[in-house]
């Protein structure tokens, strides 16, 4: 399961440590993980606006209406050096024990490129 995430792990990091645009690698992120893990059914990236509120940044999809069962999820927060949450990267499965310890690893090293990248800006 997991050689689909690293799959997409590649091309996220690859916009990540080529610089680019902000809004640009949060959306091919969303987009990526959504379109290369076939059980990856929407993926999230959020921002911290204040202590009780959070932005969402990029999306995989426009679906506002997440009522939708969801039988696994995963949330890795986005932290500076200094450990403070900048954002979250949340990705939500309907099927029931799909990811596995090398899924989160992988995406942990993830939110850890998208944190720094993001208090790079």
């Amino acid at each position: 399961m997991s050689i689909a995430t690293d799959v997409a792990s590649l091309k996220i990091m690859a916009d990540i440590y080529q610089r680019k645009s902000l809004s640009d690698i949060l959306q091919k992120t969303v987009d990526s993980l959504h379109e290369h893990v076939s059980y990856i059914d929407w993926a999230g990236i959020y921002f911290v606006e204040n202590v009780d509120e959070a932005r969402l940044m990029a999306a995989s999809d426009e679906e506002t209406d997440l009522s939708w069962e969801s039988n696994a999820e995963l949330k890795f927060p986005l932290e500076d050096a200094e450990k403070n949450i900048l954002g979250v990267l949340v990705v939500k499965s309907r099927e029931a024990i799909c990811f596995d310890v090398t899924d989160v690893s992988t995406l942990e090293e993830i939110a850890a490129g998208l944190a720094e990248i993001s208090f790079s800006n």
